[in-house]
Parts: structure tokens; C-alpha cells; sequence
């Protein structure tokens, strides 16, 4: 697993922000149902007051648009900075894996995908190492016609064994 801390928060901003704006977007709708909700039941109370309900009435709506303004105010912004804070530890490991797939697209032979230990995703980068480990094989360079000195070496290096699932499927070979 990879020791550092993500410093960058915003790791694929159309993505973190995309997010978060939904998140934001549903706390806001529930601020705006709360303040009907407040207004409808402030409402009914001064209507049944025998008494003062006019004025209740008058100083019921500039009350709560104080209220709500001061709840959008404090959790809508906080809201959207725990939506970054969540949304990056998702977002850092796609990133990671869009890199780690671009390099074996270009047929590099890039090392095991490997990510932080507070992100989320390990069992699908996981799965990405297993997927892509016969296209990121290291192949070892032929020897020259003239080299055929290292013939030896080269063979004396290769496994004995034929690893599990490539056994010969031929009648001849079996």
C-alpha cells in the first residue's frame, strides 16, 4: 500500500463536484421543505391564537427566513466540504486506475496497482492486477544471432514448473 497522504482533495473535479452538488442540492431541498414546513405549522398557531395572531403572523415569515438563511449559510457550505472529503477517497483510486490502464494501453508494463490505505476500491484494484498481469508481463529481449551465448542462461532462468491453468490440453503433449 502507498504511505502518503493525498494533499489534493479535487483529485477529478467533474466527478467530486458532480457529486457533492447532488448532496448539496438534497440538503437544500430538505432546508426548503423544513421552512414550509415551519411557516404552514406557525400558521396554523397564529390562527388559533384568539388573540396577538396578526401579529405573529407579520413577524412569522421575516423569523424564519432568518432561520433558513442561517442554516444555508452554516451547513450547505459544510455539506459540500464533507462531500470533497468523502468523494476523493473514490476519486483518487479512479484516477489511479485511468493512469494504470493508459499505460498498458501504450504497452507499458507498468507494477501492481496499488493504492492508499484509506481509500476505497482495493478489491477492484485487486481485481485489476489479476486482469491485466499477462499484458504487463516483463518479456525478457531475445539474443542477437550472434549472441547465442546467452542461450543457456535464459533457459537455465525459466521456471521448471508450467503454472497452474496453462497445462497442455493436446492428446500428443499429455
Amino acid at each position: 500500500m502507498a504511505r502518503y497522504k493525498r494533499k489534493i482533495k479535487l483529485i477529478k473535479p467533474r466527478f467530486q463536484l458532480k457529486l457533492t452538488m447532488v448532496f448539496v442540492g438534497f440538503s437544500a431541498l430538505s432546508l426548503l421543505l423544513q421552512f414550509v414546513l415551519f411557516t404552514s405549522s406557525l400558521t396554523e398557531a397564529a390562527l388559533v391564537l384568539p388573540q396577538d395572531g396578526a401579529i405573529l403572523m407579520e413577524q412569522t415569515s421575516a423569523l424564519l427566513m432568518k432561520v433558513i438563511l442561517t442554516s444555508c449559510l452554516l451547513f450547505l457550505p459544510l455539506i459540500f466540504m464533507v462531500g470533497i472529503l468523502t468523494t476523493f477517497k473514490i476519486a483518487g483510486p479512479l484516477y489511479h486506475f485511468e493512469q494504470f490502464l493508459n499505460a498498458v494501453h501504450r504497452g507499458e508494463k507498468p507494477a501492481d496497482c496499488k493504492l492508499r490505505s484509506g481509500d476505497d476500491l482495493h478489491d477492484f484494484c485487486d481485481l485489476l492486477n489479476r486482469v491485466t498481469a499477462p499484458l504487463r508481463v516483463k518479456d525478457r529481449a531475445l539474443p542477437e544471432a550472434g549472441d547465442l551465448d546467452e542461450i543457456p542462461s535464459i533457459v537455465s532462468e525459466a521456471p521448471a514448473e508450467v503454472p497452474s491453468g496453462l497445462e497442455p490440453t493436446d492428446a500428443r503433449t499429455a
